[in-house]
């Protein structure tokens, strides 16, 4: 029974994932920044929410292509060569997320505190977003109310 086929169709589903994770994080970046904009927050907030959110998003991403890449080869009839290819591939994709985690964060991986997958730093950026929505939410309604009593 051959099952490389099946493991070529489980690689080509973590493909797409992986660039339904960052096609999809792109679009939430864009509304967060978006909103940081409506909200009043100012072009250099909403720019620093875009920024981060789609890092994020593409580290995610990368995580996934990663995993693809490693089942593909994995499951393949392994030489030397393809042996080396999947090297090259991780090696790029490691120094692309490293690099772009040091963008989001600012600081050097090995010196963070808290270990932060792709998907958390959205999370997280979701989180604020809905916070500050609800303090923006609040602080109209009191206006509106301050405003009645006058």
């Amino acid at each position: 029974m051959d099952i490389e086929p099946a493991f070529a169709t489980v690689a080509l589903v973590f493909e797409m994932i992986g660039a339904l994770a960052m096609s999809s994080g792109f679009v939430v970046a864009v509304v967060l920044g978006v909103r940081a904009l409506r909200r009043g927050d100012g072009g250099q907030a909403a720019f620093q929410i875009l920024r981060t959110t789609l890092g994020a998003a593409i580290l995610l991403g990368l995580e996934v292509l990663v995993a693809a890449d490693l089942i593909r080869t994995i499951t393949s009839k392994p030489s030397l060569e393809d042996a080396v290819i999947l090297g090259l591939i991780v090696l790029i994709r490691t120094v692309l997320s490293m690099s772009i985690q040091i963008e989001i964060e600012g600081v050097l991986p090995w010196r963070r505190a808290l270990l932060t997958s792709g998907g958390q730093v959205i999370g997280d950026a979701v989180a604020r977003d809905r916070t500050a929505s609800a303090a923006t939410r609040t602080t109209s309604a009191g206006d509106t109310e301050r405003e009645g009593r006058l």
